[in-house]
């Protein structure tokens, strides 16, 4: 049987990968690999770049081809056979790569050529890529004694089972709650959109009524519109106990647990290296310099966001007690009370908005936005397999005609794809022989599907995912740099690769970039330029509450992992109460488990890096007023941007890239303003 996970030569070949495909191709790759590297070794007395570096290179390359679309179909169009070739790979890969950077003669290798006169023949972004192994070999414990590395493996291989289970546990939970309303009087204040998508859930579904789930674009309209206060706490119950002991489905697909294992690995993980805890060990390959650099940059931003909130949560009790005779608002009620206040006083709605944002217009106005800053073409691809029918392919052409890139596009919530959104890469660039191989990406969404005949009608809310997950991809797929280790987002630091994707969020607010991606689906209308006014009126509403929000997650991270002490556990509520009673205005009730399904930091990549957002909305913020100053369609300030950031991928520093743009390093100011934080 040909395995088509071995024999793809470009892209994957969606339709022909079945699960029982996905275990026999990672087996036989690994057994390759490691025969492959022993020969290396053996036949390079003197590595260099092109009989070491470059064809190890390859291996890992081949290894990624056959495994992305595996890591991704797991995400995108689950199944309990997927699941289990995937779970059954975990393991295995874990091995392979500590084995890796636990590998002695590799390590050796490239100290040789490190300190050797091979070094200074090689360019800049190859230093980077010799450089940087050299620090993952260290994070990987090769130096350790032979029983410390033994153990380091065996932590790698739990953790990677850990992290899948738990995100596994989130999409069970999530998708196993559902509610029938029968009685249309219930979902009185609900807009008709979300109406039609729980009636087309239902149908779809073969039942009679509406279909409410705990999908986002299910979830957040009963939040923030139904008039029933029951109707809302009992979404919202069910949405914070997901995958814990509490809620309608307690004990069920439980983290509790899995975060405990965790934490408690990913200490004794830091420990071994010489860290005195996961937050050191996370900072090692970021920009920030230790932890308390870390904890002063989120604390001296909740000193200037917490009072701010407060004023604003008062404003809204007092909104809500004077207008609607409300009682003491709850957490189910924030979202409800807070819509009825933006529509008092800035007569706005985001309902009123998604007329204006069909994605008929949002997705051509998009890569307009990006043809005009970056001198590209972005058109479609035909004839390419997808794995779903909603999916879009589209490549990017620069000014000669040449491909930068290609990208796949799935925008919409469906069952058995994970929540949130996301840019992954496909393929990354490389050079092989006298050709350079385009990267491809990955651009996943979880927007409302389009209902009936009617295109997607987006909110600007979402129009912002958009366009913050589409600079995730320009990253990837813009970059020049030729090795894979340290092209397009690979070989950045954590903490600078949302530059690109925040600054990119700032043309949601431009007129001269709506007038291009806002028409009423109907009509072609353009945004009234009354409605635009009322956008930019609101667009800081309550942005103390949402910055204090964004600091309660990202020093909640933070301390969990700097603060992990092994004879007490991970003090999971513990920490968070703290953090809360620091930092948060609007405490949620005891049941609340908003840890357990926090798949940002269990399963996503962001422990101990949370923070991150905040940190590269500093850049992405100073960035952006390099545009402010010179048009926001400045063509040799996009060009300006093109070449310093998003082409150098991580070749060199972000700092370096960063102040080879901006002239010098990053200032906060441009951030408080452009969030809306008074100064």
């Amino acid at each position: 049987m040909t395995n088509p996970l071995l024999t793809a030569i470009d892209l994957p070949s969606y339709a022909a990968i079945q699960p029982e495909h996905v275990e026999p191709a990672i087996d036989s790759l690994l057994a390759a690999n490691r025969t492959a590297i022993e020969q290396l070794l053996a036949a390079s007395a003197e590595p260099t770049w092109e009989n070491l570096i470059q064809p190890l290179e390859e291996l890992d390359d081949r290894l990624n081809r056959a495994w992305s679309p595996v890591n991704h179909l797991h995400s995108v169009q689950d199944s309990a056979a997927l699941r289990a070739a995937y779970n059954a790979c975990l393991p295995k890969l874990s091995a392979y790569h500590t084995e890796l950077g636990q590998h002695q003669g590799l390590y050796q290798a490239y100290q040789h050529i490190a300190n050797g006169p091979e070094y200074a023949r090689l360019d800049a972004a190859q230093r980077k890529v010799i450089d940087d192994a050299l620090r993952d070999f260290r994070l990987s414990g090769v130096t350790l004694p032979p029983e410390q590395r033994t153990r380091y493996k065996d932590i790698q291989q739990e953790l990677a089972s850990l992290s899948a289970r738990f995100a596994e546990n989130v999409l069970d939970a999530t998708q196993a709650w559902t509610k029938l309303v029968t009685d249309e009087a219930q979902l009185a204040g609900l807009p008709e959109s979300a109406r039609a998508l729980a009636r087309q859930t239902a149908e779809q579904r073969g039942l009679d009524g509406w279909l409410l789930t705990l999908e986002l674009p299910s979830y957040l309209p009963v939040l923030n519109y139904a008039d029933d206060r029951e109707l809302r706490w009992e979404l919202y119950s069910a949405y914070c106990t997901r995958a814990s002991e509490q809620g309608p489905n307690a004990g069920q697909w439980d983290n509790g647990p899995v975060m405990e294992r965790i934490l408690a690995l990913r200490h004794e993980l830091a420990q071994l290296l010489g860290f005195r805890d996961y937050s050191e060990d996370s900072l090692a390959t970021k920009m920030a310099d230790s932890p308390n650099q870390v904890l002063d940059f989120l604390n001296d931003l909740a000193h200037r966001a917490k009072p701010q909130a407060q004023r604003e949560f008062a404003e809204l009790q007092d909104f809500a007690r004077e207008q609607f005779n409300a009682p003491e608002l709850e957490a189910w009620d924030i979202g409800y009370y807070a819509e009825k206040l933006r529509q008092h006083r800035y007569q706005l709605s985001q309902e009123e908005l998604r007329p204006y944002f069909p994605i008929t217009r949002v997705l051509p106005g998009l890569f307009t936005v990006a043809e005009r800053l970056f001198g590209v073409t972005i058109r479609p691809l035909e004839g390419v397999e997808t794995w779903h029918p909603d999916v879009l392919v589209y490549e990017i052409v620069d000014s000669a005609g040449t491909q930068c890139g290609r990208f796949y596009l799935d925008l919409y919530a469906r069952a058995h794809k994970r929540g949130g959104a996301w840019m992954d890469g496909c393929l990354a660039r490389r050079r092989l022989g006298d050709t350079v191989r385009t990267p491809a990406a990955y651009l996943v969404c979880n927007f409302t599907p389009p209902v009936g005949d009617d295109p997607a009608l987006l909110t600007h809310s979402e129009v912002l995912t958009m366009f913050h997950e589409f600079g995730h991809g320009l990253h990837h797929l813009l970059t020049t740099v030729d090795y894979l280790p340290v092209a397009g987002i690979h070989g950045v630091e954590w903490d600078a690769v949302e530059l690109p994707s925040q600054f990119l969020e700032n043309w949601c607010w431009s007129r001269e970039a709506l007038d291009g991606l806002a028409g009423h689906y109907q009509t072609g209308e353009p945004l009234p330029d009354e409605l635009y006014q009322r956008m930019l009126a609101a667009k800081h509403f309550q942005a103390g509450l949402f910055l204090a929000r964004q600091l309660e997650f990202g020093l909640f991270d933070f301390r969990l992992h700097r603060d992990y002490d092994p004879a007490r556990g991970g003090r999971v509520l513990e920490i968070l109460h703290a953090v809360r009673q620091q930092v948060a205005v609007i405490i949620p009730p005891d049941y609340n488990r908003f840890p357990n399904a926090f798949t940002h930091i269990f399963s996503g990549g962001y422990a101990a890096g949370y923070y991150s957002y905040k940190w590269a909305e500093v850049l992405s913020a100073d960035a952006f007023s390099a545009f402010e100053e010179h048009g926001i369609f400045d063509t040799a300030t996009g060009t300006r941007f093109r070449e310093s950031i998003l082409e150098v991928g991580g070749s060199r520093p972000a700092l370096d890239s960063f102040v080879e743009f901006r002239g010098r390093e990053p200032q906060i100011e441009s951030l408080l303003r452009l969030s809306g934080i008074a100064a």
